[in-house]
């Protein structure tokens, strides 16, 4: 992994809420690494050199600062600092004869003690190290330092302690990508501090104590003055602050001249100034030391974003925007937006990246009764992102549904890493933009693994909201219906077959007992009543199927008639303990809340039954995820890992432009990973190819190896299903003649006849890294509506998903009859197609094609592997973007 440094500083925050700057030490930095070592208290230098020799400072300076030599890359240095100053130092050096060994050691000045400096030093350590390929690292400390000992200890890292003479010594293997649960450990341990000081920097954002406005204007219609009179009317009752050089007061308050005449560091600053002014504004903030910023204004372009970014990052704050509506906390009576729309206050979390779509979802999530528990809206997104939204309404107490509309993802990896977490806690909504190719096919990889709920427009996620906010999870699939209106029933039966749910058929005592109730009515499943029931009938109904086994949902459908009553006070006085979503079919909303009697919660109402069944599907399919185990990245002991860099990066020496492996690389290749194709013999004549082909039992294929001819790309370089020796000659004849003298020779494989073809692929999406495809094969390979796609690296839950998650799906052997599939082998063949391609990030394509599936095997035929340059990047670092 190449962390940040090896390109520049990066910024992470500390534990204070407080902006680090974190890069690699450079020769010029000696005089201010000496100095922090001088100024640091004798015992405190006694802790870190065990001894209280101030000639250990300079030694230690020069050792730090020293020119980074390109033939040893097993020492690093590392600094951070605060507001350009140096609070931080930490370094690892190899071990002589101890190869994949380093020493590490840290030193923090004086006064930033407890503030996470030393922590945040070594996950950096930690990434630019497994970059390296360190492998374990050791530390010398003293049995009273006890801050150090605490720092190994918290930092997620498997730690061995030896104790002698008063000093402990700690080794501390570094965690591999192929570790598992090692891994995964320590990431956690990483997100779990990333979280805490990341809530911490947005409560001046959505928590805030004191607001200033920049750029109000006595005019009416300005951006500025609007999002004044918003606050105002909102009813914030914290402080309140206007700036605007060119005015005494605005509507009876006094205005300040600049930000620096604020009486205090406010805790939020909305801009709203034209974009020239912009970063004089927002340095001013910065001096003043306002903690965080809201730019609305639009303009800016990327030179001048990147100085803003530099600004917000020298002086700490954080940011939202530019280009952007404002944000809003409607239960502290916060709206710092431009928006005429009222926030009503709620438990749905809602950021968004376009800030029509923001308000858009805003206003139905509002009027809906949903309301809103916090609203960002980020334009340009420079700072404040996904990951921090996510991370914020983890933690609060407010919020029990999180809203997203992103058109990019910054880190797609590490968001789908925290929205896994926090969707195991509350439901995830967004709206899948529309388009298709790639790009859409790895949005939905992410969603499907980080169980996001995705729907197709903004009305269809405010149902799917107002079913989540009102009703349990869904504990299955099942989905009984009943209905007084004969053709809404199926309507209803068919929606729910179409997404996946199965309808509810009544058996036994319950469907003898609806036949008793409904003479006439229809009790198979869906159940309808007739026009005519009453409501006492129809409240009898409900409660009978819900208590029926196997039901996990509901769907209660209503058109009202001058006979029956009122079929909807039936259904709120219902006792229903199962997800029940009501469709009253005279209704003009297309969905409401009813609340039930006694302000026992909530029933949403649809327009129509598909509506409704939508909603299920969706709620449904994310019952059924947060359930599934979350699964593990399996270690295979056999894979050479090392060997296969080796044979990449000898490659890349002979072509630096990348390219397609020649097909006994691809196969060597393959075999570092114990991914095995089906045997081939080469041939380089006639005589040789019959010979081959003589040896193997059945039929045979013969394929043309050409240099520069790509496996699978040339329908004419094999020639298949090859019985005789005399129909092998004529084969190899005809490749000859179709490929002369550029045939080096013919490679003989046995045909393997009798199975399920699928392929197994893999894409690396510029944004979200390697993507792991699989689908039929045949004539049906490319076909998007029978293929599925996982982000890399694959669990083993992950592999078992997208087996299933194809139209047609290998069967396990006896399963309806349908064609068998060693389904245990295929899951290995997926896991290990992915530990190849994330361990190897040069591959930018793979294909495996035809995998032939069978009851007692799995068998690649083909195979064909792209390599480029890269930089490997550490997608789980802690920084700031």
């Amino acid at each position: 992994m190449t962390t940040a440094q090896d390109s520049g500083r990066v910024y992470a925050l500390l534990a204070d809420r407080t902006t680090a700057e974190i890069r690699e030490a450079r020769p010029a930095d000696f005089d201010a690494v000496l100095a922090m070592h001088e100024a640091m208290a004798p015992d405190n230098i006694y802790l870190r050199f065990f001894s209280y020799s101030r000639r250990s400072a300079e030694i230690e300076a020069r050792r730090i600062c020293r020119v980074p030599d390109p033939g040893k890359p097993g020492s690093a240095a590392l600094l951070a600092l605060l507001d350009g100053g140096l609070v931080g130092v930490a370094s690892y050096a190899g071990h002589l004869g101890h190869p994949g060994q380093a020493e590490v050691a840290f030193a923090v000045a004086d006064h930033m003690h407890h503030k996470g400096i030393a922590t945040l030093l070594l996950e950096h350590l930690v990434s630019l190290a497994r970059s390296r390929q360190i492998t374990t690292f050791t530390a010398d400390t003293l049995s009273e330092n006890t801050a150090m000992l605490e720092v190994f200890a918290d930092a997620g890292l498997p730690v061995q302690r030896h104790f002698a003479d008063e000093v402990y010594h700690l080794t501390f293997p570094l965690p591999r990508d192929e570790d598992g649960t090692a891994l995964d450990t320590y990431l956690s341990a990483v997100a779990e501090r990333e979280s805490s000081a990341d809530v911490a920097s947005l409560r001046h954002i959505f928590a805030p104590e004191s607001v200033v406005v920049i750029g109000a204007s006595r005019r009416r219609e300005a951006i500025g003055r609007i999002i004044l009179e918003n606050i105002r009317r909102g009813g914030y009752a914290g402080r309140l602050y206007t700036v605007n050089p060119r005015a005494r007061q605005i509507n009876g308050d006094r205005c300040l001249a600049s930000p620096l005449d604020l009486p205090e560091p406010a805790d939020l600053a909305v801009i709203a100034v034209p974009a020239p002014a912009v970063l004089g504004v927002a340095e001013q903030c910065g001096q003043r030391g306002v903690r965080s910023l809201v730019v609305i204004t639009s303009g800016l372009d990327r030179a001048a974003c990147a100085d803003l970014l530099a600004v917000c990052r020298r002086y700490g704050m954080r940011l939202a925007g530019p280009d952007c509506f404002g944000v809003a906390v409607p239960g502290i009576g916060l709206d710092a937006t431009f928006d005429a729309i009222r926030f009503r206050p709620g438990v749905a979390g809602l950021m968004s990246q376009s800030g029509g779509v923001g308000v858009a979802l805003a206003g139905q999530l509002s009027r809906l009764g949903v309301g809103i528990s916090s609203f960002a809206s980020v334009g340009s997104k420079l700072d404040l992102s996904g990951n921090d939204m996510l991370m914020w309404w983890e933690h609060d107490d407010t919020t029990r549904l999180a809203v997203l509309y992103l058109e990019s993802f910054g880190n797609p990896r590490k968001f789908a890493r925290t929205a896994r977490r926090v969707g195991a806690k509350l439901p995830v909504l967004t709206v899948r933009a529309a388009g298709n190719g790639q790009g859409s096919a790895a949005d939905q990889a992410l969603f499907d693994q980080a169980g996001i709920i995705a729907t197709g427009s903004v009305g269809e996620l405010a149902e799917t909201a107002a079913l989540l906010v009102t009703q349990p999870v869904p504990a299955g699939r099942t989905v009984a219906i009943v209905s007084n209106a004969g053709g809404a029933g199926t309507l209803a039966a068919d929606a729910c077959a179409e997404l996946g749910l199965t309808v509810h058929r009544p058996r036994g005592l319950t469907r003898r007992r609806l036949r008793t109730l409904l003479p006439g009515g229809t009790v198979t499943g869906p159940v309808e009543t007739t026009a005519a029931i009453s409501a006492g009938d129809f409240r009898r109904c409900l409660e009978l199927l819900a208590a029926d086994d196997g039901v996990d949902a509901m769907i209660a459908l209503v058109q009202p008639t001058g006979a029956n009553g009122d079929l909807i006070t039936a259904i709120q006085e219902a006792d229903v303990r199962v997800p029940l979503a009501a469709v009253a079919l005279d209704q003009a909303e297309t969905v409401r809340l009813m609340p039930r009697p006694a302000g026992d919660g909530q029933i949403p109402v649809y327009e129509v039954p598909e509506a409704a069944a939508a909603a299920l599907a969706h709620a449904a399919r994310y019952g059924a995820w947060r359930t599934e185990p979350r699964g593990q990245v399996p270690s295979f002991p056999d894979v050479r890992a090392a060997d296969a860099r080796a044979l990449v990066t000898g490659f890349l020496h002979r072509e630096p432009g990348g390219g397609w492996l020649p097909p006994d690389k691809t196969a060597d290749l393959l075999h570092c990973y114990g991914i095995w194709l089906v045997d081939a013999e080469p041939a380089g004549s006639e005589d040789e190819a019959v010979k081959a082909a003589g040896a193997v039992s059945g039929p045979v294929v013969l394929k043309a190896e050409v240099p520069g001819l790509v496996p699978g790309t040339d329908a004419g370089a094999a020639e298949v299903d090859l019985h005789t020796a005399a129909e092998v000659r004529a084969a190899y004849r005809r490749l000859t003649d179709r490929f002369g003298r550029r045939l080096s020779r013919v490679l003989v494989q046995p045909m393997v006849t009798d199975g399920t073809e699928v392929r197994i692929g893999v894409t690396d999406d510029r944004v979200f890294g390697p993507l792991v495809v699989f689908g039929l094969g045949g004539t049906a390979t490319g076909v998007p509506a029978d293929q599925a796609a996982r982000l890399t690296p694959l669990t083993d839950t992950d592999a078992d998903s997208l087996i299933r998650s194809i139209r047609s799906a290998p069967s396990p052997p006896g399963h309806r009859g349908t064609p068998a599939t060693d389904l245990d082998t295929l899951r290995e063949l997926l896991l290990r197609v992915s530990r190849l391609t994330d361990d190897l990030p040069g591959i930018t394509e793979l294909d495996l094609s035809p995998v032939i599936t069978k009851p007692h095997g799995v068998f690649a035929v083909d195979a064909r592997i792209k390599v480029a340059p890269c930089l490997p990047q550490d997608h789980f670092l802690r920084k700031l973007r």
